[in-house]
């Protein structure tokens, strides 16, 4: 079971193997902020040049706070989970009105900021200004389920809020921040979801999953349901060299993007005829006829 010594050897192994990332060159709690919530369901290798790109752009607060909705949707293109950073840019934006620019240091402003939830409140929080509260992603459940023996489901909120509460009383007041990313730097490095590579792991001797041998049993997550396909028409109209392009609802999927005019299929699997094509392109290209228009709201030649 994790205890004072276990706290000391993971961060020790921590500061000794740590990757040199863009974002732990600094303890700017802007460029952390940033960071984790690119980081959110993200590989590290894909988000670096990401990364590197936004705070070139938007250095600082203010610099994202002043930028336009779409100049910056133009700056995620291609990370996936817009939300993400809708909810980043409503957030600056409120950071920069109510707290002249800076990040709050509390646990309760900053959980009041859009999208910021208790994960990416305790990673701003012990990296930038070493306030003791745990931050707990997959990595982290995944390390605490195999390090206790935990059997309850992680992808629970109240199998979160267990471990985010015994990890609290583990936290060290002088370290917060690099205990928080030791804890996720063994999950990501060693204690991987397949295949961990136990004999490299610095608290091995702690580890309830490593003593019995219940390393693929643990963590214990319920399936996910599976993802069902949709198929669409879409129609590339052109005129004067330029593309008609419209913009998706506000809410909902890819809320707010732009795209090519497209409909649903009749029938949502790969047996629709040829007629039902043509239907489709029909009630599209009738949708676009009825604009009549070269811009309107939220369709326009590009």
């Amino acid at each position: 079971m994790p205890n004072h010594e276990f706290v000391l050897a993971i961060i020790s192994w921590y500061r000794s193997v740590r990757r040199d990332l863009p974002w732990r060159q600094s303890q700017d709690p802007y460029r952390i902020w940033v960071s984790e919530v690119m980081l959110q369901q993200t590989r590290v290798d894909t988000v670096i040049p990401y990364f590197s790109r936004f705070i070139t752009k938007y250095p600082t607060v203010k610099h994202l706070a002043a930028a336009s909705s779409d100049d910056v949707l133009k700056e995620w293109e291609g990370l996936g989970y817009y939300s993400r950073v809708k909810n980043l840019h409503a957030a600056v934006r409120e950071v920069e009105q109510r707290y002249g620019g800076k990040v709050p240091d509390s646990y309760e402003k900053i959980r009041e900021l859009p999208g910021v939830g208790s994960y990416t409140a305790g990673a701003v929080l012990s990296i930038a200004y070493n306030v003791p509260v745990p931050a707990v992603d997959g990595n982290v459940l995944r390390v605490f389920a195999r390090l206790t023996g935990l059997s309850e489901d992680i992808g629970t909120t109240k199998t979160k809020q267990l471990v985010e509460s015994q990890l609290a009383k583990l936290m060290p007041e002088d370290a917060a921040g690099d205990f928080n990313q030791a804890m996720m730097e063994l999950g990501a490095l060693v204690c991987t979801p397949k295949n961990p590579h136990c004999s490299e792991c610095p608290v091995a001797t702690y580890c309830t999953a490593c003593k019995t041998g219940a390393q693929a049993e643990l963590p214990v997550k319920a399936k996910r349901v599976k993802v069902k396909a949709a198929l669409l028409t879409a129609i590339l109209l052109m005129v004067d060299g330029k593309v008609l392009v419209r913009r998706r609802p506000a809410s909902g999927l890819l809320a707010g993007l732009w795209e090519l005019p497209n409909a649903a299929m009749t029938k949502d699997n790969e047996d629709d005829s040829e007629q039902d094509r043509i239907d489709s392109r029909d009630r599209l290209q009738t949708e676009i006829d009825t604009l009549g228009v070269r811009t309107k709201r939220d369709w326009v030649y590009v």
